[in-house]
């Protein structure tokens, strides 16, 4: 178990070197003294702060504050708000959606556990269909959607709810009073600045407000120390998909992919136990040194509704030396993944029908991220509790999603109609008492967190995060100390399978 940043030297040292440590100098998880902050009224005129020896102006002092905008972060700040909390999102882009947007993730993958759908996932889909996109294809639950339709949605969301976003603005680092968060010190386009909540929500997927204040965290295998593998996502525009379809499942037989246009996909995984029938493409490019064994290894794609002759490219897998977890490894691993990008491409439109005429339209704007960071909180989620099919009586949703842990191991499904639960323990702290942690960076194991990590799941976590974040705000109960199971029925986005009637 880690407990610090592991880079060279301490960041009370770093600050030191960069001329920032003062008396009223906050560093790492330091604790911040009451000396330190003038007050910040619950107006406009929110005041200002003593960060690093600066004083810096106070943007928001809010009910609750949400770092990160993806999924799960705008699924808590949405619920959150709706719930009475006044309520800022801080996302570091300038969409919200995350992954599911900025990093071209797509589409949302099936739970597999039956009435899996919370109330906020179920708005999603239904909001889509508003918008002209169908996500269910018919034969699959998979669902398919439309980047930017899907962030336009997020921002309606959002504004309909009543919740401040604050974009293009990315945490730097915590003040804390005891066991209590105070603020959040974020870098915007105008410099350094603080938000004040009540309770905050983490869902930046890195755990780093978490890390931030001093939290345990795990990162990788236990095993190995690899994190799961990183992914350099794009899209390519110009593909003929009728005539994919008539190469890949008609003249090729494959029948992996059971829906047809304009719900299709191609594969090939060359390390999996399925055998597809494009391995014989991408292995032939190996063998004439087109592209590299790395390059050919892993390789999806998946049409986009509503971007007629795009597809969303589920590759490169950059290789496990790369890690989500180290900056140098991860900067490194964008150029990497970037020449990689480019040969596949480039060797799809010379050998794949359907591919003549194809380019690449659209780089994601971030890396995809499997798992980096994981908290330690008071519930641990283990490989047992997937088999198990674990049932919780504060569970905040449910999933059966298959542990797809690229690279170290992929479990058999659990049987039709199983599925276990994920805890609120899972998402609380025993360290800072108003603090909540969603996404794929709650406390679990790097076995258990390959099959929760899916947007789905994330997306309910979330939704479970911002309702209790509002619920103790208003009956001044520390988030840590929230009992879900106590919120009436009818107040809670999920009931444990256990409890019900």
């Amino acid at each position: 178990m880690e407990k610090s940043f592991s880079i060279p030297i301490s960041r009370r040292d770093f600050m030191k070197m960069a001329g920032l440590a003062a008396a009223g100098a906050l560093a790492g998880s330091a604790v911040g003294t009451p000396e330190n902050v003038l007050a910040a009224p619950n107006d406009r005129k929110m005041g200002t702060m003593i960060y690093a020896g600066k004083e810096i102006p106070v943007l928001y002092s809010v009910d609750v504050c949400v770092a990160g905008g993806g999924p799960s972060g705008t699924a808590a700040a949405v619920m959150s708000s709706r719930n009475g909390a006044k309520t800022v999102l801080v996302e570091r882009g300038v969409a919200l959606g995350g992954l599911a947007v900025l990093g071209c993730v797509y589409p949302f993958m099936d739970t597999f556990a039956p009435d899996s759908d919370t109330p906020y996932v179920a708005e999603v889909k239904e909001r889509l269909r508003k918008h002209g996109i169908e996500p269910f294809d018919g034969v699959t639950q998979q669902t398919w959607h439309n980047p930017e339709i899907l962030s336009l949605i997020y921002d309606e969301m959002c504004e309909e709810a009543g919740v401040e976003v604050l974009y293009h603005t990315v945490l730097v680092d915590t003040i804390q009073h005891g066991s209590v968060m105070e603020a959040c010190i974020v870098q915007t386009i105008a410099g350094l600045a603080a938000i004040r909540a009540k309770t905050f929500i983490d869902s930046t997927g890195d755990a780093f407000l978490s890390r931030a204040a001093g939290v345990p965290y795990e990162r990788g295998y236990e095993k190995t120390g690899n994190n799961q593998p990183l992914s350099f996502r794009f899209e390519m525009g110009g593909i003929d998909v009728d005539r994919l379809y008539q190469h890949v499942a008609v003249e090729l037989k494959e029948d992996w992919c059971k829906s047809k246009p304009p719900y299709f996909e191609i594969a090939e995984a060359m390390h999996r136990k399925q055998r597809y029938k494009l391995e014989d493409l991408m292995a032939e490019g190996v063998k004439n040194g087109e592209i590299t064994q790395e390059e050919a290894e892993y390789m999806q794609a998946y049409t986009i509704l509503g971007k007629n002759g795009v597809m969303s490219m589920n590759c490169p897998e950059i290789p496990v030396k790369f890690s989500a977890s180290d900056p140098v490894s991860y900067s490194k691993a964008v150029a990497y993944g970037r020449k990689m990008m480019h040969n596949i491409a480039n060797y799809l439109i010379r050998h794949l029908p359907g591919f003549e005429k194809a380019f690449i339209s659209r780089e994601a704007a971030m890396l995809g991220a499997r798992e980096s960071w994981r908290i330690r909180g008071k519930y641990y989620l283990v490989e047992d509790d997937y088999h198990n099919q674990s049932r919780f009586a504060d569970a905040v949703c449910r999933t059966a999603w298959f542990i797809d842990a690229h690279g170290e191991k992929v479990s058999e499904k659990l049987p039709k109609g199983a599925f276990y639960e994920i805890p609120y323990g899972s998402l609380i702290t025993e360290q800072i008492e108003n603090l909540l942690v969603t996404g794929r960076c709650i406390s679990a194991s790097f076995i258990l967190q390959a099959s929760m990590r899916i947007q789905p799941t994330c997306m309910s976590i979330g939704e479970a995060a911002g309702i209790a974040a509002a619920w103790g705000v208003t009956h001044k109960i520390a988030a840590n100390a929230i009992k879900w199971e106590e919120i009436p029925a009818d107040k809670r986005s999920y009931v444990s399978a256990n409890t019900k009637s």
